[in-house]
């Protein structure tokens, strides 16, 4: 065992280092596959690659870079303590997200599937349009199905790409609610664990109560 981990650690490395998003053990099977799944080759057996994943964190323990398990993936990332030296590499800071982003999509979060109706319910203010639209856009958010009264409204949830985004492996690992007291905190926790913040294009949007009913 420890020769084929010892095999499969520099070709894991080296598939990690080129994808763009978090590389599941399954994936990295398929990628390592000598012939298509098809022709009966699996990969690598999945005890070996987690094996060799785990022995590949530990190599890099102590450096600039950590391998960490993120959306249900693994993924090379700069540590988070060297994020202020790693940001000079940008010239201008993006600004944070609107608070109200961050709510609407902390409510989400912790409350999916949820109605956007029952977003406003818990802020007491409306959602803006143009914040599901971007959440949507940026594949934070999707819609899962409908709630099954009245007009049917959409159900929210969110994304493995809102998981990639805020550096979360799983839901269970949103801070519990019971050691947050407001929104804000909520909406601070998720923006502090962001890999990058940007503008937020309905900033000063006016907030009004609740509409009264779901879309």
């Amino acid at each position: 065992m420890d020769a084929e981990i010892e095999r499969l650690k520099p070709e894991v490395e080296a598939l990690l280092f080129a994808s763009e998003r978090p590389l599941t053990v399954a994936r990295l099977q398929q990628l390592l596959a000598d012939r298509p799944a098809e022709e009966g080759d699996e990969g690598p057996a999945s005890q070996a690659l987690e094996a060799a994943l785990r022995a590949l964190a530990a190599d890099y323990e102590g450096r600039g870079v950590e391998l960490v398990e993120l959306a249900g993936g693994w993924r090379f990332r700069t540590r988070p303590e060297l994020g202020p030296r790693v940001s000079r590499l940008w010239e201008e800071k993006p600004p944070r997200y609107s608070r109200a982003l961050l709510e609407t999509l902390a409510i989400i979060a912790y409350r999916q599937p949820v109605t956007r109706g029952e977003v406003e319910e818990v802020r007491g203010v409306t959602v803006s349009s143009s914040i599901m639209k971007t959440l949507q856009e940026r594949e934070w958010v999707r819609t899962v199905g409908h709630r099954e009264v009245p007009g049917r409204p959409a159900l929210y949830a969110t994304t493995r790409a809102f998981l990639e985004h805020f550096n979360l492996n799983g839901l269970e690992d949103l801070p519990p609610l019971a050691e947050l007291r407001s929104l804000d905190e909520i909406g601070a926790e998720l923006d502090s664990g962001s890999e990058a913040s940007a503008p937020d294009p309905f900033e000063g949007d006016e907030e009004q109560p609740p509409r009264g009913g779901d879309e």
